[in-house]
């Protein structure tokens, strides 16, 4: 024998055919290891539970890493060749799973293929939020992107889309508890907030008839007059019993003609035209969150109601169902004015020298207006 092995010839034969055999061996165990890894759990120290978002538009490599990475499958570059075997790359479904280390790759593959019960998540919009507010809510909830909601918000074009005049959703995103799956698109959020909108909007009209009749005849109020002094109501009070009053106070102002210019005179107004437009007059540039002098006079804002007689030129806030209904149904009353009893409710005053009276009562304690 080793006379056979002294020979280099036979050496290098014996050393080539150990290399072979070990490279047939180690193929062999791969193959065998491949053949059986559908089958196989995932990694001992894996977790029995773990939450694993696939995203729209990931590739079967990137799933596949993402897996690992949650340690729930081994060896990717087998998943990812064992899904290709299968056809699967391109069926694999988005969604948020829920996963264990304990299951095979088969059963790992066959649930990314039969897709995740889609996870949906609440996002309450309080009534009185302006769209950015809301925009803002949106994606606090993990919904969608506040910049593509406020973008959308602002376009009249999509405005138009969905049926809502006047170039932005401003006013038209009702106030309610939605769910929505999270990363949605701001697209498929939107319309749900407006449609609820209108829908509420229209069971109001048919309930109140009559008074859309006259809010038209003697007011010329269409649907975006409603909503822009809903909005203005809304802002105005958060009780309940004051809004059909504050309705009736501001409804009065615009027709009776014994008062002359017919100014509405509502802070919250002037704050809107400060804060959310795009463009801002030079004294709302100067806006620091407190009304100054400089505000109460400026006729460059024109949400500015102290300065422009009517209606601003839009809503300032997404009323509610009550705000909406107070302006169908206001109270009959002489009252023209009212000012905060520093409570949460208001005075009201049917002449400017009881008005001048309760402000010096319940607001002669607030620093002046400079």
């Amino acid at each position: 024998m080793s006379s056979w092995l002294a020979s280099p010839f036979r050496r290098a034969a014996l050393v080539v055919g150990l290399t072979f055999g070990a490279f047939f061996l180690v193929v062999g165990w791969l193959v065998w290891q491949a053949v059986r890894y559908p089958d196989r759990p995932g990694p001992p120290e894996g977790p029995t539970e773990a939450k694993v978002i696939v995203g729209k538009g990931m590739t079967l490599s990137e799933i596949a890493r993402l897996l690992a990475d949650k340690k729930i499958i081994t060896h990717p570059e087998w998943f990812r060749f064992y899904a290709n075997e299968r056809g699967a790359a391109a069926r694999v479904r988005a969604g948020a799973y829920t996963l264990s280390a304990r299951m095979t790759p088969r059963q790992v593959l066959d649930t990314l293929l039969s897709g995740a019960r889609e996870v949906e998540v609440p996002v309450t919009i309080p009534e009185g939020k302006h769209m950015l507010e809301v925009a803002a809510l949106l994606e606090e909830a993990g919904i969608c992107k506040a910049s593509e909601a406020e973008r959308l918000m602002r376009d009249p074009a999509y405005a138009r889309s969905l049926g809502v005049p006047g170039g932005s959703l401003e006013g038209y995103l009702f106030p309610d508890t939605y769910k929505f799956p999270p990363g949605s698109s701001c697209t498929r959020v939107l319309p749900v907030l407006v449609r609820r909108f209108q829908r509420v909007l229209g069971e109001l009209k048919s309930q109140h008839f009559e008074a859309l009749r006259v809010l038209n005849r003697v007011y010329g109020f269409g649907d975006r007059e409603i909503v822009i002094l809903a909005s203005i109501v809304e802002k105005e009070t958060g009780q309940p019993e004051e809004r059909p009053r504050i309705a009736g106070v501001f409804l009065n102002r615009l027709r009776l003609p014994s008062f002359k210019p017919h100014r509405l005179e509502t802070d919250p107004t002037i704050i809107y035209g400060c804060t959310v437009p795009l463009e801002k007059s030079e004294a709302c540039k100067k806006f620091e969150g407190r009304i100054r002098r400089i505000h109460l006079e400026d006729r460059d804002n024109p949400y500015n109601t102290y300065t422009h007689e009517g209606l601003p030129p839009g809503p300032i806030a997404n009323p509610g169902r009550a705000a909406l209904r107070a302006v169908f149904a206001p109270e009959q009353t002489p009252y023209l004015y009212f000012v905060s009893r520093n409570d949460g409710t208001h005075q009201f005053s049917a002449t400017l020298q009881e008005h001048r009276a309760a402000v010096d009562r319940y607001q002669r304690r607030k620093p002046p207006v400079q």
